[in-house]
């Protein structure tokens, strides 16, 4: 079995600042995030929103089994930051620091142009464990701060860190991309966001992809180990 490599037994918040552990403070990211979240979904009401729709959202059906691929994002997304976390910090920076521009650009843009999306179905046409997963999803996750979509934004992040990563096969490079396409069509399926919401995350994921794999000093201080 593979080797950590940090052994995060030895981890007090005594040694945080330690350089084999500093790299634990970007977690912090999603406090700052999960605050911000809080902020924008109950602080702005929906009536100050902008309603974001496209003629294309008209045409796409809501399809339940899309519920399989949009969830499998949590896992995604869990499971490459714990990879990374255990057996690849410089990977693990990169993508905690490309999700963290992306959240800081999303939230801006939720404050200063509040949006909101009307797409979800009043009523499923079957009643199943998807069906009933989507409602799930609708009732704790409002339809307001949709644009852009962190969910795509996310997937492309993860998505270009396996892809930079030199060791990495090239089947799993592909694998990757797909997961990264498949999710971002998903949250159109379910109506979780227009197709807006999908094209205005890419140029937030240029920037980030600039910051982090760019030769900037944010580049530098990643590659450095420090």
């Amino acid at each position: 079995m593979k080797r950590p490599v940090v052994d995060y037994r030895e981890f007090r918040l005594s040694r945080l600042n330690e350089p084999r552990f500093a790299h634990l403070w970007l977690l912090g990211g999603w406090i700052v995030y999960l605050a911000l979240y809080f902020i924008t979904e109950n602080m702005i009401p929906a009536e100050r929103c902008h309603v974001i729709h496209c003629a294309l959202d008209d045409l796409i059906p809501f399809t339940e089994g899309f519920l399989i691929v949009y969830c499998y994002w949590y896992l995604l997304l869990v499971g490459s930051l714990l990879y990374f976390l255990l057996y690849d910090i410089q990977s693990f920076k990169r993508l905690q620091i490309y999700i963290m521009i992306t959240q800081a650009v999303a939230m801006t843009a939720y404050i200063l142009y509040p949006s909101i999306q009307l797409l979800r179905p009043d009523s499923f046409a079957r009643d199943n464990l998807l069906t009933r997963l989507a409602a799930f999803i609708y009732a704790f996750d409002t339809p307001t701060g949709v644009c852009p979509s962190l969910h795509v934004a996310y997937s492309l992040g993860i998505a270009s860190v396996w892809c930079h990563k030199r060791d990495c096969s090239r089947a799993w490079k592909g694998f990757m991309i797909l997961s990264a396409a498949a999710i971002s069509l998903s949250t159109a399926f379910v109506k979780q966001h227009s197709v807006v919401d999908i094209f205005a995350a890419l140029p937030v994921c240029l920037l980030a992809e600039y910051l982090v794999f760019g030769r900037t000093k944010l580049n530098r201080w990643i590659e450095s180990g420090a």
